[in-house]
């Protein structure tokens, strides 16, 4: 069993892995997913975790030293990152090892690359990709599409998981679904952003 501190909110998360552990005032909103070796600690302050997002293997979500950790919906936190006391919008992913440091703001539809580390307080506008050390906007681009599928194949594969199948990416039936998800966003793409 996941290890639960009594604050936690559990709003029907996908599925919460038994090696994560999450303490202090934490939600995890709907269809959200915690990964093996996951940790989430609010001592103050509180983290929320965004409906249908994904806090992958070994990643980190503490509170900062003046604010709370809030993760947007659809959003991938990836493989080994360090989210403290930062906010991240809606529709963003967070590439391996990526840290982001107290009082960070990442708009909508963001990527941050892997290893990138961003500095107390920085600022980054909606549709950006950010890369470096620091991490600084390397180029604009709207990731809406593609970050709501890398979401979208772990609401899918938490499912899965939830249900002891754990080679569903393999699926043909996988596949279909993945095609006509991808028509579906691109579809809502053209609607919410005409160009």
């Amino acid at each position: 069993m996941p290890i639960y501190g009594p604050d936690v909110t559990l709003e029907n998360p996908a599925y919460v892995d038994p090696t994560a552990q999450i303490f202090g005032k934490v939600t995890v909103r709907e269809g959200a997913s915690f990964w093996p070796n996951t940790v989430a600690r609010a001592e103050n302050f509180e983290i929320v975790v965004g409906a249908w997002s994904n806090i992958q293997d070994f990643a980190m979500l503490h509170v900062g030293a003046a604010s709370g950790t809030y993760i947007g919906a659809h959003c991938t936190i990836t493989h080994h990152c360090t989210i403290h006391g930062a906010t991240i919008g809606d529709n963003c992913l967070i590439g391996i090892n990526a840290t982001l440091m107290d009082g960070v703001v990442v708009g909508d539809n963001c990527t941050v690359a892997g290893g990138a580390f961003l500095t107390e307080g920085t600022t980054i506008p909606p549709n950006s990709v950010v890369m470096g050390i620091p991490g600084k906007v390397a180029r604009t681009h709207n990731g809406f599409v593609k970050n709501r599928i890398n979401a979208w194949y772990y609401v899918e594969n938490a499912r899965s998981y939830a249900s002891g199948n754990f080679r569903n990416w393999n699926s043909e039936e996988f596949r279909r679904a993945l095609t006509l998800e991808r028509e579906r966003l691109e579809r809502e793409f053209d609607r919410c952003y005409p160009s």
